[in-house]
């Protein structure tokens, strides 16, 4: 491993994205949010997905000349067309247009349509926090889930995400959740390493419960809560894909299959900016009684503590910040490659 600092980082991925055509702009945001989920330690997310977006800006399935459009339908909602643009990027300029409607309105929303695959929630979630403002998101997937009653995927793990700001500390309350039992990148990973999963995680081809994760790979993935799980996925697709004007549900193809395949995903970005609600020193010492709540309700040596969705990656965060950030040489090389050749 070396440490390497989030600059360094940032500027290899940019040049990867911009070797492929992307313009400065759009790729130096990309970088940013994918350099940011590695450094809050969710590396299924980050510098792992620098290889499979370069494929799909070289196969077609990602225009590297995209520009997204965005409108303002009303006073607080906001429209993104990512025109198949580089997810992370497209997802970026989602997140500040919601946040500019909170600041004019209290409250912001913004949809986008025709984007892809974006990483993982909670960079962007990170950056409504920095800003000062609680949110919802929700992004859709390819299908990978079956509905209750049904044996084919129709429905994907519909990431969710909410974030708390913590103002006086920065130690943001940050929940980024797939509604599949895991997000299948761990499956994916398991099955590259020979590793057995938990028989809860997914089915294979027939519906069985499986630990085999290449066989895995081939079936489907488990909701959280069973049904419940998969109709609350079911709905917040609804919202992200059907609202936004997006691919929805079984309409979302599976890039990692089919790297030249128009993904049109959707994202819905709900912000609020808190300061409306009350001073900022206010909801830091809101978020500390949770804190204490928690602690409170300990067992007695329990290990790890109870803790706040987030206290995890804002510490992997703050240690990447103050000391760079940890890479294995061999993904170093391959980013080199991919920025250089």
């Amino acid at each position: 491993m070396s440490r390497v600092t989030a600059d360094e980082l940032t500027d290899l991925v940019r040049r990867a994205f911009q070797r492929q055509g992307v313009n400065a702009d759009m790729a130096q945001d990309a970088a940013s949010m994918l350099v940011t989920t590695e450094m809050m330690g969710i590396r299924t997310h980050g510098l792992a997905k620098v290889g499979p977006y370069v494929e799909r800006l070289r196969d077609g399935g990602v225009d590297p000349e995209a520009d997204p459009i965005v409108t303002a339908p009303a006073p607080a909602l906001r429209q993104v067309d990512g025109r198949n643009g580089l997810g992370p990027a497209v997802a970026l300029r989602g997140v500040r247009a919601a946040v500019e409607a909170a600041r004019a309105a209290g409250m912001g929303a913004s949809f986008c349509r025709g984007s892809s695959h974006l990483g993982a929630l909670a960079p962007q979630l990170l950056e409504a926090a920095e800003a000062g403002c609680a949110a919802l998101f929700v992004t859709n997937s390819a299908p990978m889930i079956a509905p209750p009653g049904g044996h084919r995927p129709v429905i994907g793990n519909t990431p969710l995400g909410i974030a708390v700001p913590d103002p006086a500390t920065a130690r943001h309350v940050i929940l980024d959740m797939a509604l599949s039992m895991v997000a299948r990148s761990k499956v994916r990973q398991a099955a590259a390493r020979g590793e057995a999963i938990p028989d809860t995680w997914a089915t294979d081809a027939e519906g069985r419960p499986t630990t085999d994760a290449a066989a895995a790979m081939q079936g489907l993935m488990q909701a959280i809560g069973g049904a419940k799980g998969a109709h609350l996925s079911l709905c917040l697709d609804l919202l992200a894909g059907g609202l936004s004007g997006a691919a929805m549900l079984s309409e979302v193809p599976n890039a990692n299959l089919d790297t030249g395949a128009v993904a049109n995903v959707g994202h819905m970005f709900v912000v609020i900016d808190v300061a409306r609600l009350m001073p900022s020193d206010a909801v830091s010492r809101r978020v500390e009684d949770a804190r204490a709540m928690l602690r409170a309700g300990a067992a007695e040596a329990a290990d790890p503590s109870p803790r706040l969705p987030g206290a995890r990656a804002m510490a992997e965060l703050a240690d990447a910040r103050a000391n760079g950030v940890a890479v294995e040489a061999t993904v170093l090389e391959s980013l080199h490659e991919l920025a250089d050749g």
